[in-house]
């Protein structure tokens, strides 16, 4: 079905398995576990030597269903869904990374992602090394003999950078390691990184592949082998499980996802623009607008801008929490992805439990704010965000 039809049919369609009742939706499998025809089948089944469903920890229906339609959107060859996106990405690396083997990794990434990798990952004997996310170099120069991941959102989480996938693919390539993207921003509705060049691609599918705010869940996608025999295996046995009724939701939001995509970015657009015109407001960051530092590579790489615009308030923390709070249609949130825009101070909130540091060294200062736009009326946004930077 993936070379038949287009992107669009694919997001409705793909993956659907059907029971003998021929039910039109998908249907919810709501079961811990599976009868067998005999001990022979069930022992075939645990030994993988017959396909089939065993345990709903690592094989339900509802969640086959998911696996195969993001795969199909991504153009993987194979998925494997977990509860939520930070349970991914510690999947994809404890079912590829052992002790003494090294990431590098963007510094510009999520706060708890930051977490992961530099204060637990380090307990096993996993080290990484962050660097800029926009230079190819920093990168090469970062590479060790045991480097096995570059690692790297893109948009990155808050300021939008965009780095370059196909080129630092390359990088990877070159040194025997893997490229993992976070496709979370962009969904596949906006950017395909395995095309580009990567070779994992993840999700915290709580985000736009919900996109309204109602369940948990992650992805990790790629290669059969690489997904199949590492990251599968690890959740089979350490079951950061994605549960059916998730993935049911999930499936639900992917066959509105293009739609949603491409509404919210061209309200991100009209919002970025109209806040650089704003007096107290110092510098946009969002990869739609001519001023963004990798405009050019945005347009090359992605359909379009996306939902996510961030902004430096003047007059630093205190200006900018009281922006926050004058707000009154906007939700004060951390979480993003919702057809309900949210705004958000990542200094205290997102990437606060990060040092003072790093929230540096990821150029995140303490007046930029976060809006995640969602479906509102445009006009209504700009009048709440008016409000806000009046206060």
């Amino acid at each position: 079905m993936t070379s038949e039809f287009d992107f669009d049919t694919l997001a409705v369609r793909a993956g659907t398995q059907r029971t003998s009742f021929n039910e039109h939706s998908e249907a919810l499998f709501l079961t811990s576990s599976f009868r067998f025809q005999s001990a022979a089948q069930a022992a075939a089944r645990f030994a993988n030597q017959e396909p089939g469903f065993v345990y709903s920890r690592f094989s339900n229906p509802t969640v086959a269903m998911f696996q195969d339609r993001l795969a199909a959107l991504e153009g993987a060859e194979a998925c494997v869904a977990t509860a939520s996106g930070m349970s991914a990405i510690l999947a994809c690396c404890m079912g590829l990374l052992k002790a003494g083997e090294h990431i590098v990794s963007s510094s510009g990434i999520f706060g708890a992602t930051v977490q992961l990798f530099a204060n637990i990952f380090s307990k096993f004997g996993i080290e990484t090394t962050f660097v800029s996310g926009v230079d190819p170099v920093a990168w090469q120069r970062a590479l060790r003999p045991t480097t096995k991941l570059l690692f790297l959102e893109t948009p990155s989480n808050p300021l939008t950078e965009v780095f370059d996938i196909s080129a630092l693919s390359r990088i990877a390539r070159n040194a025997g390691a893997l490229l993992v993207v976070d496709n979370c921003l962009c969904t596949p509705a906006l950017q395909l990184p395995v095309p580009l060049g990567a070779d994992i691609v993840i999700h915290s599918a709580t985000k736009y592949l919900d996109g309204q705010g109602r369940v948990l869940g992650g992805a990790v996608l790629g290669r059969r082998d690489v997904v199949m025999d590492g990251v599968f295996s690890f959740l089979r046995t350490a079951g950061p499980s994605l549960s059916p009724f998730n993935a049911w939701v999930l499936l639900k939001g992917l066959e509105t996802l293009t739609l949603r995509m491409e509404a919210q970015s061209a309200r991100a657009l009209e919002i970025a623009r109209w806040l650089e015109q704003q007096p107290r407001v110092e510098r946009v960051y969002y990869p739609g607008l001519e001023s963004h530092p990798q405009y050019a590579l945005a347009r090359a790489q992605q359909r379009a801008g996306g939902a996510i615009v961030s902004f430096d308030v003047r007059g630093g923390k205190d200006a900018a929490w009281r922006a926050v709070d004058a707000t009154r249609l906007i939700s004060i949130t951390a979480n993003l992805g919702d057809t309900r825009t949210t705004i958000t101070h990542p200094a205290t909130t997102t990437h606060g439990r990060i040092s003072a540091e790093a929230r540096r060294a990821a150029g995140i200062g303490d007046g930029l704010l976060r809006i995640a736009v969602g479906l509102e009326s445009v006009e209504d946004l700009k009048k709440d965000l008016a409000r806000g930077l009046g206060a």
